[in-house]
């Protein structure tokens, strides 16, 4: 048995998994995620340590055994500064935090922007470690000295359950990391003048390196002393490996909290666009990249929506049935996140708009317009990512059957979805598993896949949809940066 523990931006899941890929139990926590008005977002990293143990000690008690591994996935980008024994010098802060989009606007205005991406291929975007670095740079200098490490999430959750510092190289690969090599760009900390912080970049571990649990953290897990810990995957590639994606060219929509779309192609074979956006990411194998396009917005703009309108979750079906394609020209720009957005433009000035609303417009078609503006997002990235193969969805949103049939409509392809919400911790077992020396069957491990069709009838509707979608984003963005500067 593995245990796998997904650590997410709010919610902590489990899962252990038998030899052949089935899950036997599962275990779920939330962790406190800190919202401030001028658009900070923290979390505290006790708080999350707490919910793995609380997982992992669950899946245990359930199972009546004991895991010949710890795996471990979860967010991505932030910053989570931590000494070298693995206290946090100031609290981690999230991915989708928005203090720094001061730098990132300098950084588009004078070209630092463009001279990172021409080097890594990463776009900088407010919640990413360059200007976060910068920002504490500018106004919080003590952190950075009492720092010895600028981490992620599951490295910082790694160095207190093992005492170890490793960061994966698909965490460590946004946004100084040649992907290709999987090596610093000494170049790209230069033109963002963070070249004396460098010292604070952990070298990226070897593909599947095993850790080995220390005392504290088997005091914490109730595991012995010694148990191999795996860290990485981070959640994005991890779902990838989850989701079964083995041809390149083949992709995998994610809709979480974060709108998440990542192609797997060829190492030596990256592609520019002309706006720097979008990150390479290094994955457990060392010929396989993902051009991932995790736009900032998701679940997390249904959420918004429903709480708005004072529905729940359970009503989104209702409402997509009865409002119809299109949403009774009602439209929505869904960029809610305090950071602006990230993929695949990067505008820390994004922000959401609803249009077309008059005394008719039912709450369904509010919700609809929000839902559809989502799926027209991720077509967005999906074109710049480069899909040209088979998709495969998970995530929360494609829970909801109506919801996947409107991505599946406006993206003009099946969707395959596995029968698992659980694809993160998964490829994180796999991984795990792997790095013990087994022979993993991906097609055992990958569950099987249910397909959502689209419609035919509605691809002239979602086409049009489509394309005033993209000339409302272009005005917009030209009146943020006249509005916002």
């Amino acid at each position: 048995m593995i245990t796998a523990v997904d650590i997410g931006t709010s919610l902590t899941k489990a899962a252990a998994f038998d030899d052949s890929g089935r899950v036997l139990v599962e275990a779920s926590r939330h962790s406190r995620l800190e919202h401030h008005s001028d658009g900070r977002v923290e979390q505290d990293l006790d708080d999350v340590v707490s919910t793995v143990a609380a997982v992992v000690r669950e899946v245990g008690e359930r199972t009546g055994q004991r895991p010949r591994a710890v795996a471990l996935t979860g967010q991505g980008d932030g910053l989570w500064l931590r000494d070298s024994a693995g206290r946090p010098v100031r609290r981690p802060i999230s991915w989708m935090d928005g203090r720094a989009a001061p730098v990132v606007k300098r950084w588009q205005r004078d070209g630092v922007s463009r001279q990172v991406y021409d080097r890594t291929g990463n776009g900088l975007f407010p919640g990413a470690q360059g200007p976060l670095l910068a920002h504490l740079r500018d106004h919080e200098p003590e952190s950075l000295r009492e720092a010895a490490v600028a981490g992620y999430c599951v490295d910082s959750v790694l160095h207190v359950l093992t005492g170890e510092i490793g960061v994966d190289a698909s965490d460590a690969s946004v946004p100084f990391l040649d992907a290709d090599t999987r090596e610093y760009d000494e170049q790209a900390l230069r033109a963002c003048g963070l070249e004396e912080y460098r010292h604070l970049l952990p070298e990226p571990a070897r593909p599947r390196q095993l850790f080995e649990l220390g005392a504290d953290g088997a005091e914490l897990l109730g595991l012995p002393r010694g148990l191999p810990v795996t860290a990485g995957p981070f959640d994005l590639p991890a779902c990838a490996v989850g989701g079964g994606l083995r041809e390149f060219g083949d992709g995998l929509l994610i809709v979480g909290t974060t709108l998440a779309c990542q192609v797997l192609t060829e190492v030596g074979k990256r592609r520019w666009q002309d706006e720097p956006s979008g990150m390479w990411l290094c994955t457990p194998e060392e010929d396989e990249l993902l051009h991932g396009m995790p736009a900032m917005v998701g679940t997390a703009s249904l959420d918004w929506v429903l709480e708005l309108l004072g529905m729940e979750i359970g009503d989104l079906g209702g409402a997509l049935e009865t409002s119809p394609p299109g949403a009774n020209d009602v439209s929505a720009l869904p960029f809610l996140a305090p950071g602006g957005e990230r993929s695949p433009f990067v505008d820390p000035r994004a922000s959401g708009q609803l249009s077309g609303v008059r005394l008719g417009t039912s709450r369904s078609d509010v919700v609809r317009a929000v839902c559809e503006s989502v799926a027209y997002a991720a077509r967005h990235c999906f074109e710049a990512a480069g899909l040209d193969g088979k998709l495969v969805a998970c995530g929360g949103g494609t829970r909801s059957h109506p919801w996947a049939q409107v991505f599946a409509d406006v993206l003009g392809q099946p969707l395959h979805l596995p029968d698992d919400p659980g694809m993160g911790a998964r490829g994180a077992a796999v991984t795990a598993a792997r790095a013990l020396g087994d022979e993993v069957d991906s097609g055992e491990w990958t569950l099987p896949l249910r397909e959502v069709e689209p419609d035919p009838g509605v691809r002239e509707r979602y086409e049009d949809g489509y394309r005033r979608y993209r000339e409302t984003l272009d005005s917009m963005r030209e009146l943020w940066r006249d509005w916002m500067g």
